[in-house]
């Protein structure tokens, strides 16, 4: 039997919502987690970003909303602005809402709360009424505090990226949140991994719950080349990844490291080279963010530097490449990552820099996925420099069929009488190469990958050195003609 939204329980006018915005079939979680959510059952579920667990728990929050009363009777907690500004457009979208055009009476209102943002105008918002509510655990838990944010009529409770939340060191503002709720409420828990302390959670804040996960092998990304590059011993990441970004040359990559510090430093240096790049961290404010992911989206930026914790919600459909520049402890995390390239049909490249000390996570990854990462050195320069070739060749068959040429032809016809004209054109794209040949190659980069530098030339012994070693010279005095003590200034 086909699975289909019909069959999971949910009314012919959200259906029909549904396929208005392409939505023909459920994804795995949905229909897991549809059905029980519909019978008013507590849920925790394992997926994926990507897998479509917001509309899993949206859905049915949207079938039991009473539009007609303006109280707050759905709280959806987010680990970042991102996100929760993501689940809301997702649930205005399939609540059947089009920006622009008139709200109608049959579309809950659903508010975004996050910090970074005026609390007083939210709270003003909250005054008028309010169906839903997203919003990061922090500024709920401020809303509380000042008594604006009311959960006395809350029937549904959802936990979006759990485990994201606890990392962030979230746990006691979702447990005091959780807490404030009514014990009759309705609870969800989503999340990317099931660690110890999310399963302590849900067994605390979660009655009876059904238990979900997606199979693994849909998690795991069909179309997507996984390749690990071997960074040799004593050479950094930063200095391997340069050669690795010329060969690859990625229309749109999101790079992922460890610390919002180690964020800003690749940046920099990537910056220096003359790569299209930004970092992305939480030390942004929010109309960094904003504007920041805009250019990404709108790829005025090719590449963002970011953390796991700051890229929650940082989709972007026309990702090409993941490159784990630190590889994540949790082999969750990693499918998670690699999971936002190959999206849509499209193909997608996952690249990991491995020292030797991550062996072993490359290992539990490939046993996780059951198949083998291409293992690669890292490129060399007669690599790099026949990849800038094929880029030169194809960028003059393009300007061949162009119109700009017919302006250079009376230059070449000119210098035709002097050279030979394949030198002439020969010399022409040698210009063209030198210009676009970054000034990283100039160095002996591939000595210094490998972990080689000059050795330092041993200075040899002069007559004050016997074999008690150096002589040591005596100190001679300081002259100070002034009585005020050292290190005085006068003022």
């Amino acid at each position: 039997m086909d699975l289909s939204f019909k069959s999971l329980g949910l009314s012919e006018e959200c259906i029909d919502r549904l396929e208005t915005i392409g939505f023909t079939e459920p994804t795995p979680i949905q229909a897991q987690a549809i059905p029980p959510l519909l019978e008013g059952r507590d849920v925790a579920g394992q997926a994926q970003t990507g897998t479509g667990k917001t509309a899993a728990f949206s859905l049915p929050i949207l079938e039991q909303i009473d539009v007609t009363t303006p109280v707050v009777q759905a709280l959806i907690l987010a680990p970042t602005r991102e996100l929760a500004l993501q689940v809301t457009d997702a649930i205005r979208q399939m609540s059947g809402y089009q920006p622009g055009r008139a709200k109608k009476a049959s579309h809950p209102y659903v508010l975004t709360v996050y910090g970074g943002q005026s609390i007083e105008g939210q709270i003003r918002r909250l005054k008028r009424g309010v169906h839903i509510v997203v919003g990061t655990p922090g500024r709920v838990l401020d809303m509380l505090g000042r008594k604006s944010l009311n959960l006395e009529n809350l029937k549904f409770l959802v936990l979006d990226e759990a485990d994201e939340m606890l990392s962030m060191g979230f746990i006691q503002d979702v447990e005091k949140i959780l807490e404030a709720s009514p014990i009759d409420r309705q609870t969800a828990f989503f999340s990317a991994t099931m660690d110890y302390s999310i399963r302590k959670l849900v067994n605390k804040f979660l009655t009876n719950p059904v238990t979900l996960k997606v199979a693994e092998q849909k998690s795991t990304p069909k179309r997507i080349d996984q390749i690990a590059y071997t960074v040799p011993r004593g050479c950094s990441k930063a200095k391997a990844l340069q050669p690795i970004l010329e060969l690859e040359d990625p229309e749109a990559a999101l790079i992922f490291v460890r610390t919002r510090q180690l964020a800003a430093d690749l940046t920099n240096q990537l910056q220096a080279a003359g790569h299209s790049v930004d970092e992305y961290h939480g030390n942004l404010n929010q109309s960094q963010r904003e504007r920041l992911l805009s250019r990404f989206r709108n790829q005025q930026v090719r590449m963002v530097v970011a953390t796991d914790i700051a890229a929650r919600g940082l989709d972007v459909d026309h990702l090409t490449h993941v490159i784990n520049y630190d590889l994540p402890d949790q082999v969750e995390s990693y499918v998670h990552r690699i999971g936002r390239t190959g999206r849509a049909g499209r193909d997608g490249t996952a690249i990991s820099l491995v020292h030797p000390v991550d062996r072993r996570k490359v290992r539990s990854i490939e046993q996780h996925l059951k198949q083998r990462l291409q293992n690669r050195s890292i490129p060399k320069r007669s690599q790099i420099e026949a990849r800038q070739l094929e880029k030169l060749q194809d960028k003059v068959r393009e300007a061949l069929t162009g119109e700009r040429m017919a302006s250079f032809l009376p230059l070449v016809a000119q210098l035709g009488e002097e050279y030979d004209p394949h030198a002439v054109a020969a010399a022409a794209l040698q210009i063209a190469y030198d210009i676009t040949r970054p000034a990283w190659m100039d160095s002996d980069y591939e000595e210094e990958l490998a972990g080689g530098s000059p050795k330092p030339k041993l200075k040899k012994r002069n007559r004050d050195y016997n074999k008690r070693g150096p002589v040591k010279e005596k100190p001679q005095p300081v002259e100070n003609n002034s009585a005020e003590p050292v290190g005085h200034k006068n003022n």
